[in-house]
C-alpha cells in the first residue's frame, strides 16, 4: 500500500522573499497537520548557474541555515517533519543517474523553466541546469512521494517527474512484480498548487514572477526586511491611477492592482472577492495603508524568529543532522528496491 507522503523544497540562494513565503511555505505549514511531510533546502539545485549568482561557499553555508531557519519559523515542527538539505543524501544523486537513464532528452527540451533561464546563450549553461528537471523527479521518487506542494511555476517539472516514474515502472513492470512491488514501484506524484497566491509577482512589474534575482530590491519583500523596509516597498509598489473594483472582473488588465490583491487576500486568508468588496471604490493609498499593516503583523514575527534561529548555528545544524539521517532511512530503502529492480549487484 501506498504511504501518501510529501515532498518539496526550497533553492538556498539567497533573499528569501514573499513569494516564497505565499507560494510555497505557507502550504508546507498547513499538509503538515495531514500528512507525513518531508522538507528540503534543495542545495544542489542552487549550484546549477554560475558561482557569481549563488555566491560562493560561505555564502551558500548562509543561505542553507537561513532557509532552514525560515522553515521553522514559519511553523513548520523538526521533530515531526523531516527538515533536512538535499547534499546530504547521496540518494539523490545516486537515483538522479538512473533516472537520466530512463528520461528522454526531448522531453527535457520542452522545459519551458530551462529556456527561460538559460536565455539566448544556452551553450554557456551548465549541463546542471539543463539536467535540473531530473534530479527534482529523483528529490521527489527517493521518497516515494505523493503530493509535491509547487507554485504553478513548478507544474511541469512535476508532470515531467510522473513521466519519468512511470516509464521506470513500465520498462521493469516483470521485474517490479517479480521483487513483490506489485504493478509499480513509483507513486506518480500530484503537484499541489492551492491558496489565492499561487504564484506572487513583482512589486515593480505585476506581470513578472517576484524573483531574487531581480536587481530591485524593491520588486520584493524579502523575509528578512524590518517593518519600515515593508512599509516603503508597499507604497512604492506600481499600482494604476484607477480605484479598486468591486468585482474580480475588474481586475482583468491590472496585473499590479491584481498581484497586490492577491498578497492581501494570501496574507489574510480570505478570497480575492471578498477583499474586493471590502476595498472597492478605494483609492490604492487607502489599501495599500491596510496591506502595510496586514503585512507588518504576519511576517515582523517570522523575521524575528527567523533571525534568532539563524544565530543559533548549532541548533539548525542539530535540525539538518537530525532531518538528514531520517531522510536517509529513507531514501536508502527506495535505492535498494531500484537496484534489485534494474539488476544492479549491491553489497550483501
Amino acid at each position: 500500500m501506498t504511504i501518501e507522503r510529501v515532498f518539496s523544497g526550497i533553492q538556498p540562494t539567497g533573499n528569501l522573499h514573499l513569494g516564497n513565503y505565499l507560494g510555497a511555505i505557507v502550504n508546507f505549514v498547513k499538509m503538515q497537520d495531514s500528512h507525513n511531510c518531508i522538507y528540503c533546502v534543495v542545495d544542489l539545485h542552487a549550484i546549477t548557474v554560475p558561482v557569481a549568482v549563488w555566491g560562493g561557499p560561505d555564502a551558500l553555508r548562509r543561505n542553507i541555515r537561513e532557509v532552514t531557519a525560515a522553515f521553522i519559523a514559519a511553523g513548520i515542527d523538526p521533530k515531526k517533519q523531516i527538515i533536512f538539505n538535499q547534499s546530504q543524501v547521496a540518494e539523490h544523486s545516486e537515483l538522479a543517474w538512473v533516472l537520466n537513464c530512463i528520461a528522454r532528452l526531448g522531453w527535457l527540451n520542452r522545459m519551458t523553466q530551462f529556456k527561460e533561464k538559460a536565455g539566448k546563450d544556452r551553450e554557456n549553461v551548465s549541463v546542471g541546469l539543463y539536467d535540473y528537471p531530473v534530479l527534482m523527479a529523483s528529490d521527489i521518487l527517493v521518497y516515494r512521494a505523493t503530493h509535491v506542494p509547487v507554485g504553478e511555476d513548478q507544474k511541469q517539472h512535476v508532470e515531467l517527474t510522473r513521466d519519468i516514474a512511470q516509464k521506470f515502472n513500465n520498462d521493469f513492470a516483470e521485474s517490479i512484480a517479480a521483487q513483490g512491488f506489485g504493478e509499480a514501484f513509483f507513486p506518480l506524484p500530484e503537484p499541489v498548487i492551492t491558496g489565492p497566491a499561487t504564484r506572487v509577482m513583482s512589486l515593480r512589474d505585476g506581470t513578472k514572477k517576484m524573483s531574487k534575482s531581480d536587481p530591485s530590491d524593491y520588486s520584493r519583500i524579502n523575509l528578512s526586511d524590518d517593518a519600515d523596509a515593508i512599509a516603503q516597498k508597499i507604497r512604492k509598489a506600481k499600482t494604476d491611477s484607477e480605484p479598486l473594483p468591486s468585482e474580480e472582473q475588474g481586475l482583468e488588465a491590472r496585473p499590479e492592482a491584481d498581484n497586490l490583491v492577491g498578497i492581501f487576500a494570501a496574507l489574510a486568508g480570505k478570497p480575492k472577492p471578498e477583499v474586493l468588496r471590502e476595498f472597492g471604490g478605494s483609492q490604492f493609498s487607502e489599501f495599500k495603508s491596510n496591506l502595510v499593516d496586514l503585512a507588518v503583523a504576519k511576517l515582523s514575527p517570522i523575521t524575528t524568529e527567523m533571525k534568532k534561529l539563524s544565530a543559533d548555528q548549532a541548533y539548525i545544524d542539530a535540525v539538518l543532522a537530525d532531518g538528514s539521517e531520517r531522510a536517509r532511512a529513507i531514501a536508502a530503502e527506495t535505492m535498494t528496491g531500484v537496484k534489485d529492480i534494474v539488476g544492479l549487484i549491491r553489497k550483501r
